[in-house]
């Protein structure tokens, strides 16, 4: 039967790990330091992020106000025109899209 190392003191610990750190060269700690500092920084600005990202803001509605006897006509007429403005959005965002495209296809991406 194997037998099991007998359990260290805490001081046996504490005195290998002061040797243990004692043998490290100046550059060593430097790159300890970032390799801890490094993910503590991302760590806590996602924790900071997170806290905004469940707060809800005032939600703004915008509502337009119509005479209540305007006729059928000026309704169809009203709707034409707002489906007309968003196409023309519509190709102008396609249009900015394609340049982008473009711009990059000329540089080989």
């Amino acid at each position: 039967m194997m037998r099991l190392p007998r359990p260290a003191s805490p001081k046996a610990l504490w005195n290998d790990l002061r040797e243990f750190l004692g043998q490290r060269r100046p550059h060593q700690w430097v790159a300890a330091a970032l390799a801890l500092a490094i993910p503590t920084v991302i760590g806590v600005t996602f924790f900071y992020d997170t806290i905004d990202a469940h707060r809800v803001g005032p939600t703004v509605m915008y509502l337009e106000s119509w005479p209540a006897d305007r006729t059928t006509e000026q309704i169809v007429a009203k709707q034409k025109a707002d489906e007309q403005r968003r196409q023309e959005l519509e190709a102008e965002r396609r249009r900015q899209f394609q340049r982008l495209e473009d711009g990059l296809t000329n540089m080989g991406l």
